[in-house]
């Protein structure tokens, strides 16, 4: 059964599922084809009126005709949300987007192993997303496959060997948006006291990520290379990697995303019990 024939559930409806979504019914999903469950009520508005989607307060016998039930919930209220859907789920695989949360407290919580945990990042809204994979042994090759084809409609993935990967995956990936945004704030703040309107600088700053991103995607030669290549001594690069050196920022970021790994293992511990 392909991706355009498929039933598929989502639990929750906030920003991931309906990236998500988006990009299925792009491929050709009906929306006829979609179940949502969403308890509030002005994310129900939302998919409504971007989707034409009449998503559910609370679960129920709709879902039983799913195949794949995507959660999209928060850590804090899936074990919630996965009692009340179990009745309805037991045939269906399962996929879950929610951080943190173990694959083994899914698999107790649905009665099922026929999971695949993910983790995903924010640039699937306008799909561009890097998506990491976990499956679960029962899950099957055509289960793979299908999970594949629903998470190309976000933008790319790999799959992981070892679920405790996907710790390191939420800090490097999953988090990793949010380094960005907070260099181009700084790059847009310094661009500004040097003179540039905001605009301008926000628009150098931006397309100055797209441009060596597109670079190291197409490049053979890895970042370091690249880096060195744009770094004449005595240049300006070379002044500014020097003071970022010299600050110990190179030490202090890798400090920050072992803090956000530590931070995403706490997160299994505490609401996957």
């Amino acid at each position: 059964m392909t991706t355009q024939e498929l039933p598929i559930a989502f639990i929750g409806g906030g920003n991931m599922a309906s990236a998500i979504i988006g990009g299925l019914l792009k491929q050709g999903l009906p929306a006829s084809q979609i179940e949502v469950v969403e308890p509030f009520a002005p994310a129900r508005d939302k998919l409504l009126t971007q989707f034409g989607i009449t998503a559910q307060e609370v679960a129920g016998a709709a879902l039983a005709r799913a195949g794949l039930v995507v959660w999209a919930v928060k850590p804090q209220t899936f074990s919630d949300a996965a009692a009340q859907a179990r009745p309805h789920t037991g045939a269906a695989l399962h996929l879950s987007v929610a951080a943190g949360i173990r694959s083994d407290s899914i698999a107790q919580w649905l009665g099922t192993g026929r999971v695949v945990r993910s983790m995903p990042n924010t640039p699937a809204l306008v799909g561009k997303g890097m998506t990491a994979l976990y499956p679960r042994p029962e899950v099957t090759p055509a289960d793979r496959s299908l999970v594949e084809r629903v998470i190309a409609t976000t933008g790319d993935h790999l799959w992981v060997e070892a679920e405790e990967q996907l710790d390191a995956v939420t800090a490097l990936s999953g988090s990793g948006p949010a380094y960005v945004f907070f260099f181009l704030e700084s790059m847009t703040a310094a661009g500004v006291e040097m003179g540039l309107s905001h605009e301008q600088a926000h628009r150098l700053a931006v397309g100055t990520f797209v441009g060596a991103s597109e670079l190291a995607r197409a490049s053979q030669d890895p970042p370091e290379v690249l880096r060195e290549r744009v770094t004449s001594k005595g240049g300006t690069t070379y002044a500014a990697i020097s003071a970022m050196q010299n600050s110990g920022m190179d030490a202090l970021f890798r400090q920050a995303l072992h803090a956000a790994r530590v931070r995403a293992r706490e997160l299994g511990e505490e609401f996957g019990r």
